[in-house]
């Protein structure tokens, strides 16, 4: 069922009505009005949770935190409800693929190791490694290292979007989400990340726009390419590590 724009429009409304009352039925409106704030969501995450979890699954945790949410919002730090709510849903789908640990142990540390790899070159040779690089720093083969990025490609992106969460969920905590500062820390950091993307190669540049900006599913970024989805997860994983490995340093800076 489509939410109307007065609707959406009551929600300041409905909110302190909420928070005065604690009336169930008035916070069941307002889970209604923001069911479609789940699914995008759980929509943009999907590459992540897909052979882990079941999207319906994925989108009642979200729920649970859209609930919660609306509990613990406060309108007085002023941080808007949609921001507030997207951060605490992303944050629970995340825990919620953690939680899952379907990954085998092995594959976890060996991706471990590869971030931290990456990083640490990234760092020597102020540029992002090769995979030739990678793979003897990691004592791998070539063919080695690309099967791993391969197979860890929803770790890695999951690592990249647990940094962007828990920055987020710092700004909106704290209580300066709509300040100046906040405005001029978020603006700069997205151009940290607009810089990054710039920054790697073409292949790189054409995954991450269909995955973040176009939505698409590893399956049809291979179609569109003409590649295995195999190679779209290693194409992925490189670009994550470099995007995480500039956010990270900027955020830590």
């Amino acid at each position: 069922m489509a939410v109307s724009s007065h609707s959406k429009e009551r929600l300041p409304e409905l909110l302190e009505k909420y928070k005065l009352s604690g009336d169930v039925n008035v916070r069941n409106e307002i889970v209604l009005i923001n069911l479609d704030l789940v699914k995008i969501v759980a929509n943009t995450m999907r590459n992540i949770y897909i052979g882990y979890a079941e999207t319906d699954d994925v989108v009642n945790e979200g729920v649970l935190a859209l609930m919660a949410a609306i509990d613990g919002f406060d309108a007085g730090k002023g941080v808007k409800f949609e921001t507030y709510a997207s951060i605490k849903i992303k944050g629970a789908i995340i825990d919620y693929m953690r939680k899952l640990d379907r990954v085998p142990r092995q594959i976890r540390k060996l991706s471990k190791q590869l971030d931290e790899t990456f990083a640490r070159l990234n760092s020597e040779l102020g540029r992002a490694p090769t995979n030739d690089e990678l793979a003897e720093a990691m004592g791998f083969t070539v063919e080695q290292l690309t099967r791993l990025m391969a197979n860890t490609a929803g770790m890695i992106t999951l690592s990249f979007e647990e940094l962007l969460y828990e920055d987020n969920l710092d700004k909106s905590m704290s209580g300066h989400g709509d300040t100046a500062d906040a405005r001029m820390y978020e603006k700069e950091k997205k151009q940290v990340i607009l810089d990054a993307i710039a920054s790697l190669s073409e292949k790189e540049k054409q995954v991450v726009t269909m995955y973040y900006y176009e939505k698409l599913k590893y399956t049809d970024i291979a179609k569109v390419l003409g590649i295995t989805q195999s190679r779209v997860c290693q194409i992925h994983s490189k670009a994550m590590l470099s995007l995480k490995t500039r956010l990270e340093a900027y955020i830590k800076g």
